[in-house]
């Protein structure tokens, strides 16, 4: 059987094969991080430096949320009991307060806090009414409260004072008019802010030695937390660096759930390295193997100075270039599925490769059937050499008619099977599996070279796919099916 012509099957140049240390060396550079990366390589940046600015703006930005609002509920509870208290001496001092004879007011107790009959004590009261007299606190010595007499409002009013140099003060007050007494007296009760600001100062010292001391203990956590957990990464790294040292072709420590599909992957990109460079020794050898026996005919012939010696050189010449052939087929073939996964219509390829076909036997008739969607995870180029291959060797050794069938099993998920029928004397079943081997022909009656079946079968398995030989239903000859993976 003979393979097909080269309108059918373009050549194309031979893709670089991935070599197992240039895969080795990429993986160690993206496991190793920032501080193991080779010369001159470009990153993205460290890992567990991103992790950490990330933390500490988190936690940065957390502390100073919580610290802020800490500080406010703090002071404002100590702001609030500060008040309540002059709340509580202003409403004693009211509750204290009668009319006497002249109109004037006066206490009928004494207020019970001492610190109102020490001059400049930081605690002051004073009684003020519109046409009499100021009554003051003893502390207040020979200064006066400014009250705010202008205000309507009769609830309590609380501010802060600056009216004191060098003492600024909360002041309470509040306008009341007592029994007997047609007067509007205000009552107002004065303390220094420094207790309270000095409360306050404390409370925001302590929380801020509180939350740097609980930030860094964060962060400490952070590097921590980063280093252990960016450890199965370095196991990995000195993993693949003892690989490499050591001669070991796979990474078996065990490793967590989030690493170990990594380490997965990388084992199966070291096994498919390994698989190409053991494709690429095969077939240097079967090349090497090939080409020996027609060098030797030819180098005997030269020094035996035979007469058809340029007869013997042209023919093996020729079957040389035969083998090249079939070899740099199945090179491109590697070579493009090792680009990536391609995705061909079968019904398009299988069109093309009838019309070149019929131009070489137009007394043939052609049938084309089957799923006009269909796609396989083949190279176009491989597809039409493949289909090239089968309807070519339809077309010479049948009896007149080729049937294609595209997609003839299409309950089948995994693959699309391509049926290719002819109805000439088919094949023996002893002899279907001999017939893949390179060079073996059953019919030497036509011109053919043995390598057509070889290359299908070749091609196929480097995709994933299968070809088999079985007896056409319909036309009575031979039926080839091709299977391929669905794209």
């Amino acid at each position: 059987m003979d393979s097909a012509t080269a309108s059918t099957t373009p050549t194309t140049s031979r893709a670089p094969e991935a070599t197992p240390d240039a895969d080795v060396g990429e993986a160690v550079a993206a496991v190793g991080g920032e501080a193991n990366a080779p010369a001159g390589k470009r990153h993205t940046g460290s890992l567990a430096r991103r992790m950490m600015l990330i933390a500490a703006g988190w936690i940065a930005i957390l502390l100073l949320g919580g610290g802020f609002a800490l500080d406010r509920t703090l002071t404002d509870l100590v702001e609030k009991n500060f008040d309540n208290q002059l709340n509580y001496m202003l409403t004693a001092m009211i509750a204290s307060t009668e009319i006497d004879n002249t109109g004037e007011v006066y206490f009928n107790r004494p207020l019970g806090d001492q610190r109102f009959m020490e001059p400049g004590s930081g605690l002051y009261w004073q009684i003020s009414g519109k046409g009499h007299e100021t009554y003051p606190s003893r502390s207040l010595w020979d200064r006066t409260l400014k009250v705010n007499t202008g205000s309507t409002d009769t609830r309590t009013q609380i501010y802060d004072s600056n009216q004191f140099e060098g003492e600024p003060l909360r002041i309470a007050e509040r306008p009341v008019y007592l029994p007997g007494s047609k007067t509007k007296w205000w009552f107002a009760v004065a303390s220094s802010r420094g207790d309270l600001d000095a409360q306050i100062a404390r409370i925001r010292s302590i929380l801020a030695w509180s939350f740097a001391v609980l930030g860094l203990g964060l962060f400490m956590m952070v590097m921590l937390q980063t280093w252990y957990g960016l450890g199965p990464l370095r196991r990995v790294r000195l993993a693949i660096q003892h690989m490499r040292t050591t001669g070991t072709n796979r990474v078996t420590d065990p490793l967590p759930l989030e690493v170990q599909p990594l380490v997965d992957e990388l084992n199966a990109l070291l096994e498919h390295s390994e698989k190409q460079a053991e494709e690429a020794r095969t077939h240097a050898g079967n090349l090497a193997h090939a080409l020996k026996t027609p060098l030797t005919v030819i180098n005997n012939a030269a020094t035996a100075q035979a007469p058809d010696l340029a007869a013997t050189v042209i023919r093996e010449a020729g079957t040389m270039r035969r083998h090249v052939d079939h070899h740099l087929a199945r090179a491109r073939a590697v070579g493009r599925r090792a680009i990536g996964h391609a995705r061909t219509q079968v019904y398009d390829s299988a069109m093309a490769v009838q019309r070149a076909v019929e131009r070489l036997y137009p007394e043939v008739r052609f049938d084309l059937a089957g799923s006009r969607d269909a796609r396989v995870a083949i190279e176009r180029q491989d597809l039409d050499e493949l289909l090239g291959n089968l309807v070519e060797n339809a077309a010479k050794y049948g009896g007149g008619s080729v049937f294609v069938t595209v997609d003839a099993d299409p309950l089948d998920m995994d693959c699309c099977t391509i049926w290719v029928e002819d109805d000439g004397a088919g094949i023996p079943p002893a002899e279907r599996t001999r017939i893949f081997d390179r060079g073996v022909r059953l019919d030497t009656d036509k011109p053919g070279t043995g390598l057509g079946l070889a290359i299908v079968r070749d091609v196929a398995k480097i995709y994933g796919g299968t070809v088999e030989l079985a007896e056409s239903e319909d036309l009575g000859g031979l039926l080839v099916k091709l299977a391929l993976p669905r794209g």
